[in-house]
């Protein structure tokens, strides 16, 4: 069968690699012109996240790419420390970045599928035995299924769920490349920077913040949540970010990555295997989700006082500290035959 996948992230290759395991065809459309290197890091946590690229056999090649975690240091407007984030609370078992695990999983996914950069979808048509696909620049296509890992701006989503649009949680970041790899991050109330990296408060709806706001080697984005009641109509569903992002802090990339392994396995599975697969990964992905702009950069003075506390608490409370290992292992995977 052939399997459309929009979005060469981290969702659509995963997805492409486990999809070609289990006999199916994947053709993955992305709509940049190549992959898309750099970014911030991205990490895994926990046995399911690690369990699964295990499996996939890439988790070796990941530890060999992965970053040197530090501390995050909060100063002041004078310079003073405000308080520290352990790097064992941020990081997980393994960081990497995002730009190195997109170009890994890739490269483990392009031999058994087809990948077309610089092209996007336009327009879906789904009569029930199979889904007619238009794109801006290749001719028509006819797949089985078609997959929207597109991120949290998906095409995918637009066009078959156009009444839903993730959820604005009040805050912007914006990333780019700088010198050193300095976790210094200077706050006040709504504001926090450090070399490369910024996030902020505001009440600007993301609908007016245009990407000509930015030069092209800044990636900036609102930070959002999506929750919808279904992820999947007919012939077609979303995965990663475009069903169930939250920017930042979500653990996005670990969910990603395990519901590429659950969906390809439940389609290999037959039946209703889009509802199975919403049913295990739905209640996985909300309890991942979060506010990490309130949590980093809280609004009020008041706030501020009250996170740097809680960070200093944090060596003391380790069950509260792994809280976050508690919502990425909390997930039972089934056991899935490859076709090969």
């Amino acid at each position: 069968m052939d399997v459309l996948i929009s979005g060469a992230g981290i969702a659509g290759p995963a997805l492409a690699y486990w999809l070609a395991r289990f006999g199916f065809s994947p053709v993955v459309v992305e709509r940049a012109p190549a992959l898309r290197p750099g970014g911030q890091a991205v990490d895994f946590r926990g046995e399911a996240h690690l369990s699964v690229l295990r499996h996939m056999g890439v988790l070796d090649a990941v530890f060999e790419a992965q970053t040197s975690p530090r501390d995050m240091v909060f100063r002041g407007l004078d310079g003073r420390v405000r308080s520290r984030l352990p790097a064992w609370f941020t990081a997980g078992e393994v960081e990497i970045r995002r730009g190195d695990l997109s170009r890994l999983l890739y490269e483990h996914s392009a031999a058994d599928a087809e990948y077309v950069f610089g092209d996007w979808i336009t327009s879906l048509h789904d009569d029930g035995a199979g889904v007619d696909v238009t794109f801006a620049h290749g001719q028509p296509r006819r797949f089985d299924f078609v997959i929207g890992a597109d991120g949290m701006r998906s095409a995918v989503r637009r066009l078959v769920f156009p009444e839903y649009r993730p959820t604005f949680q009040g805050y912007y970041f914006a990333i780019w490349d700088a010198d050193g790899d300095d976790r210094d991050m200077v706050c006040a109330p709504g504001y926090v920077a450090a070399p490369g990296w910024l996030m902020f408060k505001s009440s600007v709806p993301p609908e007016l913040m245009t990407d000509a706001l930015t030069a092209p080697d800044v990636y900036f984005d609102s930070i959002s949540r999506v929750r919808m009641p279904a992820v999947s109509s007919g012939r077609v569903t979303l995965i990663g970010d475009a069903g169930y992002g939250s920017t930042l802090g979500g653990m996005g990339t670990g969910v990603a990555v395990v519901s590429s392994y659950v969906l390809a396995g439940e389609m290999a599975a037959g039946g209703d295997a889009f509802a199975r697969y919403e049913a295990l990964i739905g209640p996985y992905a909300h309890g991942c989700q979060g506010n990490t702009g309130r949590f980093l950069a809280p609004s009020t003075r008041l706030g501020l006082w009250a996170r740097d506390r809680m960070f200093g608490l944090l060596p003391k409370m380790p069950m509260f500290a792994r809280v976050d290992m508690q919502r990425a292992t909390a997930i039972k995977l089934p056991e899935y035959v490859p076709a090969r």
